[in-house]
């Protein structure tokens, strides 16, 4: 298939994905389904997702496997690094038609220097800006990885993208990697005349445990009463390290319609529920992980938080508590939307430029910007 071809085809199912929705007001907030873009079929993977699933299942020979390991880490801290090797390949696209400046800075904090990397969509002055934190489970992940994202981000929503390159578990347990984002978002708000960028038009966002960190930003900075977040984009999050049960959410399979390739979406489900208890032996370390900075579903007083839009995967473990931290923020005031991916599974914003639903959620955080700050 020439390339033209293969573009236009993606074209296609990109407009499909926005297209094919259900809407409907639930819990207090909006819940938006987007329907696989090629199938009429309910409870099954998108095909490309289950394509990408069979490569990985042929190819699960372990490169890194029989390789030294420092004797003096625990159980779990070796596994976290055997993880961590395996994060390292992005699988996403540079998807973005026009000249996005990178460049990269070391800022001061509160333990040591953060390297952050700072993307900006020409050369417009007072743009709105999101503090970006990228994936990995709080032990792995790279801005390396996220740069196709972050760039992709700044052109869509035409604003300045800081990536933050925060500290990991298991060397840097929490709080470390949680102080660098919070410190960088503060440094973001002090800067803004440097930066060329609104300082009340602040976004935090990121994927998986990066939107754990935005979240967690968020209800700290609430906390303290500097109010410098005023949106926050949360995509796929985890945000119930403890797996606490509470009056109003416990995790049951039986909330998710599997009608065929379970073979394929079981074992991606039990991954992600495997992985929290090493992230609360690494990350959480010594501490309680039904701590808020850890686990925000747990927060006792979730008002006056920011504006918030959610995305989801249809087949990830961490579903049913995002939907239940829309839940909690709706309840307590907070104008939250959540929006599904239905045939895909945790991780697919890394397939970015394959993947359609992972561009589309680029395209809803972008229109959830302009609209939280009336730019359109």
């Amino acid at each position: 298939m020439n390339y033209q071809k293969k573009k236009n085809e993606y074209a296609e199912l990109l407009s499909l994905v926005k297209e094919q929705t259900v809407k409907q007001f639930k819990d207090g907030y909006d819940f938006v389904v987007k329907k696989i873009p090629d199938s009429d079929n309910a409870g099954e993977l998108d095909p490309r997702v289950l394509s990408v699933q069979q490569q990985q299942r042929q190819s699960k020979n372990s490169a890194d496997e029989g390789q030294p390991e420092p004797a003096d880490l625990t159980a779990f801290e070796k596994i976290a690094l055997r993880m961590r090797s395996g994060m390292q390949v992005s699988g996403s696209k540079d998807i973005t038609d026009t000249e996005i400046v990178t460049s990269k800075l070391v800022i001061n904090g509160t333990n040591g220097t953060i390297p952050i990397r700072i993307y900006r969509p020409g050369n417009g002055e007072k743009l709105p800006v999101v503090v970006f934190f990228h994936g990995g489970a709080f032990i792995g992940g790279t801005v390396d990885g996220a740069e196709n994202v972050c760039k992709a981000l700044s052109e869509k929503a035409d604003a300045v993208v800081i990536s933050v390159d925060y500290r990991l578990a298991p060397e840097h347990p929490f709080p470390a990697g949680f102080v660098d984002c919070l410190d960088a978002v503060n440094w973001t708000w002090r800067s803004a005349e440097q930066l060329g960028i609104n300082r009340n038009q602040i976004t935090v966002a990121g994927d998986s445990a990066g939107a754990n960190l935005a979240a967690a930003c968020a209800l700290k900075d609430k906390e303290s009463g500097t109010g410098m977040i005023k949106y926050q984009a949360l995509i796929y999050p985890v945000v119930n390290n403890a797996e606490a049960v509470t009056d109003d959410f416990s995790w049951s399979i039986d909330e998710y319609i599997i009608n065929r390739h379970h073979e394929y979406i079981m074992p991606g489900i039990q991954e992600i529920k495997d992985n929290l208890e090493i992230i609360r032996q690494v990350y959480a370390k010594n501490l309680e992980a039904s701590i808020p900075y850890i686990s925000p579903l747990l927060a006792e007083q979730l008002n006056d938080l920011p504006e918030a839009l959610i995305l989801t995967a249809e087949y990830d473990y961490l579903r049913l508590e995002a939907e239940a931290y829309a839940r909690e923020l709706s309840r307590c005031g907070v104008k939250t939307r959540l929006i599904q991916y239905n045939g895909t599974n945790h991780g697919f914003l890394d397939k970015l430029g394959l993947y359609p639903q992972a561009e589309d959620c680029l395209d809803e955080i972008a229109e959830g910007i302009r609209k939280c700050f009336e730019l359109n």
